[in-house]
């Protein structure tokens, strides 16, 4: 049977850690690219994580290039490309620099892998997900971001922490765009089954609430050098197994909706069922009015950084 081909993207910390995550989980065989200006970074680190496996105890080939013929007919490609947050930087301020950096890499995976599955990582992100959509012009279904499941893991995190219970009874789902907005579903979100509201009192909740839209930008303002990159990858390895696995998993996800959500055409993060074919699904939740006005806040501010970001000079 043959192994699934995973191509990551951008070798940096959470190119590398995602390459890390998906080879120990055995997912596939990984192709880790990086420009041709890091010279041999991207085989040394592969070359590293290969020399992990016999202690490790996983079988995957994991090679690091800056060629992409290398990564040609992968079944999942993972763009991680770009430039990071820096302390004082918001998302937004990425959008020119990454939306470049974005485009020329969704031109080359258009060339080398047509079939592929992508999964975008890079910041701003929902604005990310519809440039690789556009300049690949694959199927929306095949073009998604990876977000949500960060954002619910965070949330899950601190509610966890909050509640002094295991994460593994810790259940939520976040929706909209990646960001300060982001749309927390309280309906959807329980511990143990017990819904959140009959745990947690409503000022503190909203407390964490916030806290989880301001996760990455507390690691970003920690770290000083860098951005988050462990939870991220794992986050991504999460949607890539669901895909080669074809696990049929309902993850939130950076989706383009179109009648859906009434959103018009515009990718953004909402639950899907995730699998072999990519978003196989969109699943419409029945939304309280309170959530339906935040929802479309999210909504109305990824809209407002596509229209800038297609504005600008090519």
């Amino acid at each position: 049977m043959r192994r699934a081909k995973i191509t990551v993207i951008g070798a940096g910390n959470v190119g590398a850690t995602t390459a890390h995550w998906c080879a120990a989980a055995e997912l596939g065989d990984i192709v880790l690219l990086d420009i041709p200006q890091t010279e041999g970074m991207p085989a040394g680190k592969a070359l590293d994580l290969m020399q992990s496996s016999p202690i490790m105890g996983f079988d995957a080939t994991v090679t690091g290039t800056t060629d992409y013929a290398d990564t040609a007919k992968s079944d999942v490609v993972v763009i991680t490309a770009g430039i990071p947050r820096k302390p004082g930087m918001s998302r937004d301020d990425l959008l020119k620099t990454n939306a470049g950096i974005v485009g020329s890499v969704s031109e080359e995976v258009k060339k080398s892998s047509p079939d592929a599955i992508i999964i975008v990582v890079s910041n701003p992100l929902d604005a990310m997900v519809q440039q690789a959509q556009k300049v690949t012009g694959f199927p929306t279904a095949r073009v998604m971001g990876q977000a949500g499941v960060l954002d619910t893991a965070r949330y899950c995190t601190f509610l966890a922490m909050e509640l002094g219970v295991s994460v593994e009874d810790v259940q939520a789902m976040l929706m909209g765009g990646h960001g300060d907005t982001m749309v927390p579903i309280r309906s959807c979100t329980s511990v143990g089954g017990i819904p959140v509201t009959q745990l947690i009192d409503s000022a503190r909740l909203e407390e964490i609430i916030e806290r989880t839209r301001k996760g990455g930008g507390e690691i970003v303002g920690l770290l000083k050098t860098g951005s988050a990159y462990y939870a991220p990858a794992a986050a991504t390895a999460q949607m890539v197994e669901a895909i080669v696995k074809d696990k049929k998993r309902i993850l939130p996800a950076a989706a383009y909706c179109k009648s859906e959500y009434g959103v018009g055409g515009y990718y953004v993060g909402v639950p899907v069922i995730l699998g072999a074919a990519g978003v196989e699904k969109i699943v419409e939740l029945e939304l309280t009015e309170g959530e339906k006005a935040e929802f479309q806040k999210s909504v109305d501010a990824v809209k407002e950084l596509v229209e800038v970001m297609d504005g600008m000079p090519a």
